[in-house]
């Protein structure tokens, strides 16, 4: 009986060493870790350390990349021109159309001038009302008509004897009027009225010709200050 169960031990003792020699051994290492023809992976750390690239150029690479310089423009002189007066701000607009193309810059301004409006033929202000109307009585019995007191704004009791947009006209009026005795006089009539300008900067002033696109009668020019 003690024989038989010894048997049993050392026969399944032997089993259980068999299986360990086949089973409990570390794969070998070799063959392939992928299916042939894929690109195996491999770990940044891995990878071999490139060598370090030239810091510095050499004096013609340096020179070689360099740009090329572009040529400074020329040196270029610039004029200030005032071009007026124009009679409406219509005809300073065209005028700005037409040389936008040819400035540097350019301005609008309006100015007031004294223009003529006539030339007034009268009789100097009396000393008061009664004797301006007393002249005028005497006017009436030499012929002399047109004419009327003036009784309001800053030459009361002057008498009027016409405004006149002709001088030679005005002349006339006054001579008839003293050849019958009286002291007549005359005087220009003014009044102010806007006139408008264009201000010009431009390149090469004395080569502008700014008279072949303006077509407006009687304007000039003149040199001003540059702005």
């Amino acid at each position: 009986m003690f024989l038989r169960l010894l048997f049993v031990l050392l026969t399944a003792l032997n089993i259980a060493v068999g299986a360990w020699l086949l089973l409990g051994q570390p794969y070998a290492r070799g063959g392939m870790p992928s299916d042939p023809g894929v690109t195996e992976l491999r770990l940044l750390s891995e990878m071999p350390v490139p060598a370090p690239a030239a810091t510095a150029a050499t004096p013609a690479a340096a020179t070689a990349a360099a740009p090329a310089m572009a040529t400074p423009p020329r040196n270029l002189s610039y004029s200030c021109l005032a071009l007026g007066p124009f009679a409406t701000p219509q005809d300073l607009r065209s005028a700005r159309q037409a040389l936008s193309a040819q400035t540097v810059r350019m301005r609008s301004r309006q100015e007031q001038t004294s223009q003529t409006s006539g030339w007034w033929v009268y009789l100097p202000a009396a000393g008061s009302r009664a004797q301006a109307l007393a002249v005028a009585r005497q006017l009436a019995a030499r012929n002399i008509n047109d004419y009327f007191v003036v009784s309001a704004g800053d030459q009361p009791n002057t008498i009027s004897l016409g405004l006149f947009k002709d001088p030679a006209n005005a002349r006339k009026r006054r001579d008839e009027v003293a050849a019958a005795g009286f002291p007549a006089r005359m005087s220009e009539r003014s009044e102010s009225v806007p006139e408008y300008w264009l201000d010009l900067v431009v390149a090469d002033g004395g080569n502008f010709d700014w008279r072949s696109r303006v077509r407006t009668a009687g304007i000039g020019s003149h040199s001003t200050g540059c702005f």
